[in-house]
């Protein structure tokens, strides 16, 4: 079936199958025809306590199983679904929360502590309600709540019918601003839609599948899992995020889960192959693995492709402003060169890729320009924020009515039409599959106490990380600033993606022509010092 909205998918599985599993998360298993029976009760809640059409529903609660509920419900209760890291600082996510001007808040232990110091204004006034979705609060959280789990599951879970249309909102997902401030992606429920219906038809996706959760719930990714899983009617595993740092026992769990499909950042898999936590022949219940949100390193691919030959491998490319993927390549044979590049491939059903000049003409085959993307998963706009969204979002140069979306990247058109990604333009960077700015993070540190002046860059590594961030800075004068203490300092303002790995103490900055702070020039020094292997931090005075 074709759905309306992205609720759908699960409601018709819960009408035909309402005893098939849906969700998994260690001993926990849901059922469709749980999850949407509970999500329907939700959205009754909510709109009872007064959750209109259009409302941004906050929902700060770890990858679990009634995260999934929780999504579900605030969708069928034709709210606005903002999915808030737990792992981010208060001071990052009250930004969100000022931005979206939310009334409500949908949280579970254990954030409270967390919870207690984002929902209150400057004058220490609750300004938003509260749904928690534990049985009671916690003892020592010091807010009220509108309603408790125990609410919920006191409501009707009769279908609860939804006012919205494809084209509405779905969810917002905010990423790494330049300015510092993060920037909220609108994507409609039709984009999300499309996405999955040509991700299903591609790799054939049925209700055999067991697939993987490994995303974090604010990362676009975890559609792409939870909604694939849904059209297919088959089982989506949550993967924990520790497993992300015990390379061994994430092996485990994809063999103890008898999952069909892995999709992640890259990152992970090339933590794994450091390891060696592959064996031959591993997996035997794998069918395709996918990756996406950063470059693979061909060696890595080649470790894995000759340990699982019973695995289709496939790249998938695609920035948040377009819908989780806007094209794919799926790899013939293993590489025999582990130098060779890995195109992004060709433009999924409905998606256009254009590598053009500065004056938006098409390059020929082999020339680097600037890559766009056109086509049905550009996201509306960024919330509330034309400025931005005129600068990302242009006329199409060809197609009069349509937009192309400025994504950053360089590209050359390759062989046989194949589009392969060269890096970016400007200061945006990919780490462990997290899109990060620079500026964001260089407007952070200036705002620590006693940082007269710094620089960020990035450098590639070897390394579980891809791409590390790296800060230069000068202390002002009389201050004995250290990477540990700045780096504290930093944690209260940034999430821990985002925290630099990389520092040295400058007495100044080396200049350009123009007397501009010479980034290149730093970003040498970082190389000269650390290098590909370096996994340690230092000074420079």
């Amino acid at each position: 079936m074709m759905p309306r909205l992205l609720q759908d998918w699960v409601t018709a599985q819960a009408d035909t199958r309402p005893e098939r599993v849906a969700v998994v998360s260690r001993s926990t298993r849901l059922t469709y025809g749980q999850i949407d029976a509970l999500s329907n009760q939700l959205a009754r809640l909510l709109r009872a306590r007064g959750c209109r059409r259009g409302d941004r529903v906050a929902l700060l609660v770890p990858k679990s199983p009634i995260a999934i509920v929780a999504l579900l419900g605030i969708y069928k209760a034709d709210a606005i679904y903002v999915p808030l890291d737990p792992s981010s600082p208060a001071s990052r996510l009250r930004k969100i929360l000022d931005s979206c001007e939310n009334r409500w808040v949908l949280a579970a232990a254990p954030v409270a502590g967390l919870l207690n110091e984002i929902v209150r204004d400057d004058h220490g006034r609750q300004r938003m309600s509260i749904g928690w979705l534990d049985t009671a609060p916690p003892d020592a959280a010091s807010f009220p709540v509108e309603f408790t789990f125990e609410d919920v599951a006191a409501c009707d879970a009769a279908p609860v019918a939804c006012g919205n249309q494809p084209d509405d909102p779905a969810h917002i997902l905010f990423t790494s601003g330049s300015t510092g401030t993060p920037k909220g992606v609108v994507i409609s429920h039709a984009s999300v839609i499309h996405s999955i219906e040509w991700a299903a038809r591609y790799f054939a996706m049925d209700a055999s599948d067991r697939v993987s959760l490994h995303s974090p719930l604010h990362f676009d990714l975890s559609f792409f899992d939870i909604f694939g899983a849904a059209a297919a009617g088959a089982e989506v595993h949550l993967v924990s995020p520790e497993l992300n740092v015990l390379p061994g026992t994430l092996a485990d769990f994809i063999r103890a889960a008898g999952l069909t499909r892995w999709f992640s950042v890259p990152s992970v898999l090339n933590y794994m192959a450091k390891f060696d936590a592959v064996k031959p022949h591993d997996f035997p219940a794998l069918r395709h693995l996918l990756w996406a949100g950063e470059v693979l390193p061909t060696p890595t691919l080649i470790y894995w492709m000759q340990r699982l030959p019973h695995v289709t491998f496939t790249n998938l490319y695609g920035p948040t402003e377009t819908t989780i993927v806007s094209s794919y390549y799926t790899v013939p044979e293993c590489p025999s060169n582990p130098q060779a590049a890995i195109p992004i491939g060709a433009a999924c059903s409905g998606e256009e890729l254009l590598v053009l000049n500065e004056s938006l003409q098409p390059l020929p085959p082999g020339e680097i320009g600037d890559l766009y993307i056109g086509g049905v998963g550009l996201a509306r706009e960024y919330w509330r924020d034309p400025g931005r969204t005129a600068a990302a979002f242009l006329p199409h140069p060809h197609v009069p009515a349509e937009r192309v979306y400025r994504t950053g990247d360089l590209a050359r058109v390759g062989d046989a039409g194949l589009v392969y990604f060269l890096g970016r333009s400007d200061t945006q960077i990919k780490s462990r599959g997290y899109r990060i700015e620079l500026g964001e993070v260089e407007v952070a540190v200036n705002a620590v106490a006693g940082v007269q002046e710094s620089a960020v860059v990035a450098i590639n590594t070897e390394g579980f990380e891809g791409a590390v961030i790296c800060c230069a800075y000068v202390p002002a004068a009389g201050k004995d600033l250290t990477p540990v203490t700045l780096r504290r300092d930093l944690s209260r303002l940034l999430p821990a993606y985002m925290l630099p790995a990389r520092w040295l103490a400058f007495e100044h900055f080396p200049r350009n022509a123009n007397g501009k702070t010479d980034r290149p020039t730093l970003k040498e020094i970082f190389e000269d010092r650390f290098g590909a292997h370096a996994a340690h931090t230092a000074q420079l005075a």
